[in-house]
């Protein structure tokens, strides 16, 4: 095996080990709302802030199958913890495409290594799945510097991040900035209590005319939903698919578990007849969702901008297989599965976030329907440019 392959299997075991650590305490830090400095610090020395940049940048140079594992592993027992994964990689991703050679020398280290944790400033009051519509402005403000204005809703890692991958409008064309959280006139409000992922340091950021270099945007005008924040939440679903997966086998794995040693009376709960049927449809979409995750993997290998709509495809089936298996998971432990430390209390929370983060399941119908109908030459309508793009938590 190849210095780069041994690198990526020593990334998804270090994915694995992690997870393993964690599972005793992903509960505490969902009821804290944190998740601790020196679990991310343990994360980037794993090697898994962003693992599949290059090894010129720091990164272990993952394939989209070890990346998608990683993931996986993660999201099982903590959705916090894979949505720092995800973060981070979205925004690595977006400079590896579309940033100067100088950026990427400038950035890409620094996110790979963990001395920045990133975050994605897209989203907004009004614009959600419609990124298109996004108030946040981007101005000149004298030679070689831009001005940032807006307020940004739902930001994973907000509350952390040292860095900030910015959504706007510069002279009327979409724009996207990196914007350092020191910087004067960015204040960040926390966001406590939220549905899910509650351990993942969400906040709502604004930007009142907050000055930075000129050569921190990122791509031209013009080029910022259609081709930065694109590719950026293209890899968010991936990784949130595989997350999903993750979820899904985990709760599988503690139904199954209870059903078969839990009895009532002089029947175990696993002879009863519907609790079988639950198992084993749980199972099949389960299994189904992994298939597509991993189909999504083979066609993103050869290159960034490939798979896109089969990824929209593993995220949509992925995050419905998380939210159906949770819920019957919750169902079959019944008060277990109600506990605070209940990991299959906290993905059922967790679960519907997956479903609108990153594109909305409507949403990604809409897309698939549309490519569908394409392809058999129905004339269908185009859909809107931004008709993938996602929403934070809710």
């Amino acid at each position: 095996m190849s210095a780069a392959g041994d690198t990526a299997v020593a990334a998804v075991a270090a994915a694995a080990e992690l997870a393993a650590e964690a599972g005793g305490s992903a509960a505490a830090w969902d009821s804290a709302g944190r998740l601790p400095v020196p679990v991310r610090r343990r994360m980037a020395e794993a090697g898994l802030f962003a693992p599949d940049v290059a090894p010129e940048y720091g990164g272990a140079g993952l394939g989209p199958a070890e990346l998608g594992e990683a993931a996986a592993s993660l999201g099982g027992v903590c959705s916090a913890l894979r949505g720092l994964l995800t973060v981070q990689g979205m925004v690595a991703a977006a400079l590896a495409r579309w940033g100067t050679r100088a950026q990427r020398a400038d950035w890409l280290p620094a996110l790979t290594s963990g001395a920045l944790t990133a975050g994605f400033a897209a989203t907004e009051q009004g614009a959600g799945s419609a990124l298109g519509e996004v108030g946040t402005r981007i101005e000149e403000s004298g030679p070689g510097h831009l001005t940032v204005t807006g307020h940004k809703k739902w930001i994973t890692f907000g509350e952390d991040a040292d860095v900030l991958l910015v959504l706007g409008t510069l002279d009327g064309r979409p724009a996207t900035v990196l914007v350092e959280a020191d910087r004067g006139g960015v204040t960040r409000e926390p966001v406590r209590g939220q549905l899910g992922m509650r351990a993942a340091g969400i906040a709502h950021v604004t930007f009142d005319r907050t000055r930075v270099p000129r050569d921190r945007l990122v791509a031209p005008p013009g080029a910022g939903l259609s081709h930065v924040a694109a590719t950026a939440l293209d890899h968010g679903r991936y990784t949130v698919a595989w997350g999903c997966v993750g979820m899904a086998e985990a709760c599988l794995a503690d139904a199954a578990a209870h059903a078969a040693s839990r009895r009532q009376g002089a029947e175990r709960l696993a002879d009863h007849q519907l609790v079988r049927s639950l198992l084993a449809r749980a199972a099949v979409r389960t299994a189904g969702a992994r298939e597509l995750a991993a189909r999504a993997g083979r066609s993103r290998a050869p290159g960034p901008g490939r798979g896109v709509t089969e990824t929209i495809v593993a995220k949509y089936a992925a995050a419905e297989a998380a939210a159906d298996t949770s819920r019957d998971a919750v169902q079959i432990l019944g008060s277990a599965g109600c506990e605070p430390d209940s990991r299959c209390g906290r993905h059922f929370r967790d679960a519907k976030v997956m479903e609108i983060i990153e594109g909305a399941q409507q949403v990604s119908e809409l897309h698939i329907a549309e490519r569908l109908l394409r392809r058999h030459g129905s004339g269908a309508r185009p859909a809107a440019p931004d008709a993938a793009d996602g929403r934070r938590p809710v």
